[in-house]
């Protein structure tokens, strides 16, 4: 038991924000050293889009969750502690929790240790979706509408982002390693506390909280993790890295992260309510929580369905013309009915339904709004052409017809003929698939277990056998 500990008490070791952004060795060292009962992380996030659920693909490379796994695994073994890990493999279906595993099976072999592995699948086929729309249990979430069989149909994957139960059961048959599914950021930390008996409230405050690893604290240098310890109706929170530390402000700001509402967070089965949460600094690293509750409610599942659709031709000039730069709403505007007028005259009825974008970046590219008047004009432009088709064929001859205009459009002020720097020749790059989420909504569940499957690895039965 450390100085720090106390009887009852839960400690969860965060290594990072996400499996593959980079844990530190010496991080993990002083969690252990501290009396870490468990190393917890997330893996993924819907944050960069659909494409990685569409295609089962990691937003990592190999080599970075492999090097990640292999500190963790390693330090987890030698302290015997379990490793719990959700959303694998960024998206957390079926395809990206089978990259997972077999990057941790081939660490487990390259470290000589035989873990008991667990496997927590939450992909979902079209029809098992269907029936339970169709028994009035899918529910939509703002903005969705009402789900229809052809949302579903259109999706090449759908996943059931999983609470802490099938890692509570796992780890209670046990798993040394428990790699999930689409799981909660939350519930994957909350998972060991309540197993282990914590409160509820704190258990879930503290996932929440230790969710992103080091982003709750304040940083002096880079840190990847941090600590959490959960006790009967409190939790503390501490950097992994000792030069940094946590403030009240700095752990409490976290509940807004991506959180509509600060003071209240859906979970499946309840609603953590931190609005009586009282924040307190221990000493200049830590900071203790108090009157987080959970209020229980229903069972219910998040569903994320990708789907991959029409396809884009992009291109991409850089502009300095003081012309230009002057009024840039009224060059966008002026570019867009001339690249629309030209792919009809020149192409015609076959681009079908095609769209044209812009995309100014260095002024309004990322909001996409106004910009209010009196701001200073910049000094460059980079202007982004996005077409898209219903086939990447037709979204590059669209790009190849606008060419011309999107490399010399005049504007009524100019007395020559300007020119746009392309970035890259050729000016056109075919980008692919258009991939979307096609589900925002959340499925009724009588049982935490039912769209959860269940599978082991044990290395080392299957060694002796």
């Amino acid at each position: 038991m450390t100085q720090h500990d106390t009887p009852g008490t839960v400690t969860v070791l965060v290594p990072a924000g996400s499996l593959g952004a980079g844990v530190s060795e010496a991080e993990l060292r002083y969690g252990i050293a501290q009396g870490a009962n468990v190393i917890a992380s997330d893996a993924g996030s819907t944050d960069s889009g659909a494409a990685y659920l569409a295609l089962g693909i990691s937003k990592n490379n190999r080599g970075s969750v492999k090097r990640d796994l292999t500190l963790m695994m390693k330090a987890a073994s030698d302290a015997g502690i379990p490793i719990v890990i959700g959303t694998s493999g960024q998206a957390g279906g079926d395809r990206n929790l089978d990259w997972t595993r077999d990057i941790a099976v081939e660490v487990a072999h390259e470290l000589g240790i035989r873990p008991k592995i667990a496997l927590l699948y939450c992909e979902l086929d079209k029809e098992t979706v269907k029936r339970k729309n169709r028994a009035g249990q899918v529910h939509a979430l703002a903005p969705a509408g009402p789900l229809g069989d052809a949302a579903i149909d259109a999706c090449d994957h759908i996943v059931a982002a999983m609470g802490p139960e099938p890692y509570i059961a796992a780890l209670k048959q046990g798993a040394d390693i428990v790699l999930g599914g689409r799981t909660t950021d939350t519930a994957v930390l909350a998972c060991y506390p309540l197993w282990k008996g914590a409160s509820p409230g704190p258990s879930w405050h503290a996932g929440k909280i230790g969710e992103c690893g080091a982003q709750c604290t304040v940083k002096v240098e880079n840190g990847a993790g941090v600590l959490l310890r959960i006790g009967s109706d409190s939790f503390e929170v501490e950097p992994l890295n000792q030069v940094n530390r946590c403030t009240p402000h700095s752990v409490s700001a976290h509940m807004l992260y991506e959180n509509s509402d600060p003071f209240r967070l859906t979970e499946p089965g309840g609603v953590l309510d931190v609005t009586a949460a009282d924040y307190t600094s221990i000493d200049e690293r830590r900071v203790r929580v108090t009157g987080s509750v959970w209020e229980p409610k229903p069972y219910t599942m998040k569903l994320e369905g990708a789907s991959s659709g029409r396809y884009q031709t992009v291109m991409l000039v850089g502009i300095q013309d003081p012309v230009v730069l002057k009024d840039l709403d009224a060059f966008h505007d002026r570019m867009i009915g001339v690249l629309y007028d030209r792919v009809r005259s020149t192409i015609g009825e076959a681009a079908g339904d095609f769209h044209i974008s812009l995309r100014l970046y260095g002024w309004n590219a990322v909001s996409g709004d106004k910009v209010p008047e009196g701001t200073p004009m910049p000094r460059e432009v980079g202007v982004l052409f996005v077409a898209t088709a219903d086939t990447q064929e037709m979204a590059t001859q669209i790009a190849k017809a606008c060419n011309p205009y999107f490399f010399h459009m005049h504007m009524p002020d100019h007395h020559e003929m300007p020119s746009y720097g392309f970035a890259f020749t050729p000016a056109d790059i075919e980008r692919g698939p258009v991939y979307e989420f096609q589900l925002n909504h959340v499925v009724e569940c009588a049982d935490p277990m039912e769209l959860v499957r269940t599978q082991w690895i044990d290395l080392a039965r299957e060694e002796a056998a």
